[in-house]
């Protein structure tokens, strides 16, 4: 047993302030200089974390105090990065629950505590945001104890200690009525309560791998807790997969890294309990262990909960294919949809009977919207379909996919609420007031929430909060308007010209500007009416030599606002795509031409 290790995962609902935590840890436990500058949310080093406030990928990092070393794997919070929380929760020993004071427990504090409860882990309840002027301290610790017991939580999980923080100012403190000067009263609890990992260090070495990165120079890095036994580099160890008994290889061990503040540093062995870097093996994936060549034995590796959503990614075969994008053929798309796959467990890859075209299975829209953007920001040209949920048939019933959804509220938009959740198939689980606020919980079909967002910021003029997470599969509900209104379509290819949008805006609400490159079939803006008009949005004044006071009036259009990613992908139907290069974003429709098009709708009229 090592006494002088904790390691310990962060977990909670997004945007409760498990990033801020994690920097205050490491700023008080020594991880950076006296002078050092340090900005804010360290640990989001990717640049879409920083631009979102979101935390995508499990990062490891770790920090001192006194004489005992704690290793910290910050989580994300979205359900949809839900796979990167399930198979960290393996690395430790125990978890911090960080709650917000006021919001108190969400869809994914259920999750993500859960999967911690299964694992049989030492719980301790962060309240966070204790400095927030309309927190509920009192209020949130019986929400919490609320959902323990529901979750059939032991005795000794239930009686889990409470700390009250504020990650923004670094305090923390036992007392919910008084503040604390620093985190000291976390830091000791965390030495206290969380158990030191077991394992004996003279027995062979087993080593389960929690995530996988790739480098440049030293090629794959496998990340993973030592469970028992140790390790040198040069030391020839042997890779065995508990779900793939076939799997069987070996490899000398060239590096081992542990970890310092955010730092990797070289280590010449580790042992029992250190939270460790391998590299000298391109053979080696998540949930694979490393352990003796003389007596490989896997260590029982839990599955990812599976893919809920789905969509179709293609080679882009538009107008202006291959003109924006660096990387665009279908070998391209194949090995960089095959290579994600094997870093992300949550994302699934399949291919198709048509050579350009590739299933991709995911937790979520967002899940997947993140690797668009990843994608398009590395110099991807593709397109992509309409997000469907993944049906199963189970007793023979159709079954779908159900989410839970907690939505916070004022109380006038209570009704607006209730009437579009409705209409999409959600039924209501409870209803109660948080402050000035309701908080309504519904079981929804999580293809019900597709396209709802913006309906949503709508009918709550912007204040409303809402988040969601897979609850379980049920019978199908039955169809559901994914879209009550139509489109306008470029009528030829060409440049939108002021004219042209000017005389098309009667019709509609454009999303193309003057200059912008359209072709014919691209979708330019939207029709109140629930059908798809043609418009010639390049269509270019005539000139006469009649001068009037009216034929020269400046052309007025309305204001357009581009739209996201996100925003694309809940706007697709199921005949449109989306077409995505590092410089632009079009909606088109699959078939182009005007004529066909039409014909199709006539026999879907009259069959």
């Amino acid at each position: 047993m090592s006494q002088n290790i904790r390691n310990i995962a962060i977990i909670a609902h997004v945007d409760h302030g498990k990033t801020s935590l994690v920097n205050e840890l490491l700023k008080q436990g020594g991880a950076f200089r006296t002078n050092q500058q340090v900005e804010d949310r360290v640990m989001d080093s990717n640049a879409l974390e920083r631009e979102r406030g979101i935390t995508i990928l499990s990062k490891n990092a770790a920090c001192m105090y006194k004489d005992t070393k704690i290793n910290v794997i910050d989580t994300p919070g979205h359900a949809d990065f839900g796979g990167e929380v399930e198979r960290v929760l393996k690395m430790v020993d125990g978890v911090l629950l960080v709650i917000d004071a006021f919001e108190g427990t969400m869809p994914q504090t259920r999750f993500v505590l859960s999967k911690a409860l299964e694992l049989n882990h030492k719980v301790i309840v962060v309240v966070n945001k204790i400095d927030r002027k309309d927190a509920r301290i009192k209020e949130v610790v019986d929400e919490v104890l609320e959902l323990l017991m529901d979750l059939g939580a032991s005795d000794e999980q239930l009686d889990s200690p409470f700390v009250y923080c504020s990650a923004r100012m670094g305090i923390s403190s036992l007392d919910p009525d008084k503040q604390g000067t620093d985190m000291t009263a976390l830091f000791e609890t965390i030495v206290s309560h969380i158990p030191a990992p077991t394992g004996d260090q003279d027995k062979p070495l087993k080593m389960l791998v929690s995530s996988c990165e790739q480098n440049d120079y030293l090629g794959k890095l496998a990340v993973g807790k030592i469970e028992q036994g140790k390790v040198k580099v040069g030391d020839t160890v042997a890779v065995v997969n508990y779900h793939d008994s076939n799997k069987k290889s070996q490899f000398r061990v060239v590096n081992i890294f542990q970890f310092e503040g955010l730092k990797r540093v070289n280590a010449n062995e580790a042992s029992v309990g250190d939270i460790i870097c391998l590299s000298g093996t391109e053979d080696i994936t998540i949930g694979d262990t490393v352990t003796d060549k003389l007596s490989p034995e896997a260590i029982p590796f839990v599955k990812i909960s599976e893919p809920s959503v789905e969509m179709e990614f293609s080679v882009n075969n538009s107008p202006f294919a291959g003109t924006e994008g660096k990387f665009c053929t279908s070998r391209h798309l194949r090995d960089r949809l095959m290579k994600e796959a094997v870093k992300d467990l949550s994302l699934k890859v399949y291919e198709t009977d048509s050579a350009d075209t590739f299933r991709v299975l995911g937790r979520g829209e967002m899940h997947i919207s993140i690797l668009i953007e990843n994608m398009r920001r590395d110099g991807y040209e593709f397109q992509v379909s309409m997000p469907k949920v993944i049906y199963k048939e189970i007793d023979g019933v159709k079954c779908e996919p159900i989410d839970r959804l907690t939505i916070d509220v004022p109380e006038e938009s209570v009704g607006a609420i209730m009437g579009t959740i409705g209409a999409r198939k959600g039924d209501l689980v409870s209803m109660s007031n948080i402050g000035s606020r309701i908080r309504l919980v519904f079981f929804i079909p999580a293809r019900g929430l597709f396209g709802y967002k913006n309906q949503f910021l709508t009918d709550t003029k912007g204040e409303g909060i809402m988040a969601s997470v897979f609850e379980e599969y049920q019978p199908f509900k039955g169809n559901i308007d994914r879209r009550n209104y139509g489109t306008l379509v470029a009528y030829e290819t060409g440049e939108a010209i002021q004219y042209g949008l000017y005389n098309a805006q009667e019709r509609g609400k454009l999303l193309v500007t003057p200059g912008a490159k359209v072709y014919g079939g691209m979708v330019v803006g939207i029709n109140p009416k629930k059908e798809d008009i043609v418009v010639n949005v390049c269509k270019k004044k005539q000139l006469t030599n009649m001068r009037t006071s009216a034929s020269d009036e400046a052309l007025r259009l309305e204001p357009v606002k581009p739209l996201t990613l996100e925003e694309s992908l809940e706007f697709i139907d199921e005949d449109e795509l989306l077409e995505v290069t590092p410089s632009n974003l079009r909606i088109r429709k699959i078939v182009l031409d005007h004529t066909i098009r039409g014909r199709m709708d006539f026999k879907k009229k009259n069959s």
